[in-house]
């Protein structure tokens, strides 16, 4: 009888009820809202306080990323019977050393060139009149539509005033180098003491293996990535010194360490050097043809170089996502200027390497394709 009833008031038809174990789309609760609410909030107050107070943060992680680097050097001296402290002392004068000579070999001509722009911008404005027919019919097109033409023959270079914002940007303060260079002796000479204590600060015996691995393959893989990368820009360097000195290009050697120097800012420093032999081929050639030889040069180095080279090299050992290097090098070049894009790389491999470590492999992971 109660079926009867039940179909009746359902039409004769029997109506399946709702399956109360089917899937419901997920809720989002407050809690949820809160946590993730509290920790962009976390990122942002970080953020903040990394731009405001740069000078203080920036020297401090330099020197805890070149130490961590340097640190295989100063264990290698201490197995040779040399105190660490005396090692740290010697390491850091040979990279004080090794970086005098660069910048002695970059300052001579850059130097020459700032004291000649007045010359090098009117002779670059001669070498450029192939540009007088395309630029005359850009008037005419102007002209069509009834827009304001642009007179060529009044055209002049702009002032140089950016001499000294350019080098108050990229010159870290006298304060922020003591600090540097007093830190990262302090810190390659206390570094075995230091892990010890971190190791030690763990009262958990996994705990304690997992701080180790964690510290022994940081340094590992920012002691590979500094002598990886040395040796690539090294070779960068002297391909760029041999192309300046077959082109007839002035002062081969100063170019040559300046390609090094740049290319360890990805992206960015060979961008800018690409542009520097354009504008020193261009004033020092005869025709713009000849000009943009040891440009073009430069570029097919650079292309064998990023596409060949370093993925083979350190893509493969890192495991170095190019979006991933491309994002940390827009994000730090913002946060802490030129020596932020330095930094790039060697913190996504600390951040890469504590994800290792911190993830279990038996975390979610996403399905395969």
């Amino acid at each position: 009888m109660p079926e009867s009833k039940s179909g009746a008031k359902s039409g004769g038809r029997g109506i399946p009820l709702p399956d109360s174990n089917a899937e419901q789309p997920p809720v989002i609760r407050r809690a949820e809202v809160v946590a993730f609410t509290l920790v962009s909030l976390l990122i942002i107050t970080v953020i903040a306080v990394l731009y405001v107070a740069k000078a203080f943060f920036l020297p401090i992680v330099t020197a805890f990323i070149v130490g961590t680097m340097l640190s295989p050097a100063a264990t290698f001296l201490e197995k040779r019977r040399i105190p660490r402290s005396v090692s740290a002392v010697l390491i850091v004068t040979g990279v004080c050393g090794g970086l005098a000579f660069i910048v002695g070999l970059i300052s001579s001509p850059l130097m020459e060139w700032t004291t000649r722009l007045p010359e090098l911008g009117s002779r670059l404005k001669d070498k450029l009149h192939l540009f007088d027919r395309p630029l005359a019919l850009w008037q005419q097109v102007q002209g069509m539509f009834g827009a304001e033409s642009l007179s060529t023959s009044k055209f002049e270079m702009p002032k140089i005033d950016w001499v000294q914002p350019t080098v108050e940007f990229l010159s870290p303060t006298f304060t922020e180098f003591l600090l540097f260079f007093a830190i990262l002796v302090l810190f390659i000479a206390s570094w075995k003491d230091l892990r010890r204590a971190m190791v030690m600060n763990f009262a958990d015996h996994e705990w304690r293996l997992r701080t180790l691995r964690i510290l022994n393959a940081i340094e590992t893989s920012l002691g590979g990535y500094l002598m990886t990368v040395t040796m690539i820009n090294f070779g960068v360097g002297i391909a760029t010194g041999l192309i300046c000195a077959v082109t007839g290009m002035p002062n081969p050697a100063g170019l040559g360490a300046l390609a090094a120097t740049l290319n360890f800012f990805p992206i960015i420093g060979p961008v800018a050097m690409f542009i520097i032999l354009v504008v020193v081929g261009i004033l020092n050639s005869s025709t713009l043809g000849a000009g943009l030889m040891a440009a073009g040069a430069f570029a097919g180095v650079i292309f064998i170089e990023g596409h060949f080279v370093t993925p083979t090299i350190i893509g493969r050992r890192l495991q170095l996502n190019a979006l991933a290097v491309f994002l940390a090098l827009a994000f730090w070049t913002w946060l802490w200027g030129p020596m932020g894009g330095f930094l790039a790389s060697p913190l996504l491999i600390v951040g890469l390497v504590l994800k290792e470590h911190l993830m279990p492999v038996n975390s979610p992971q996403l399905p395969p394709d």
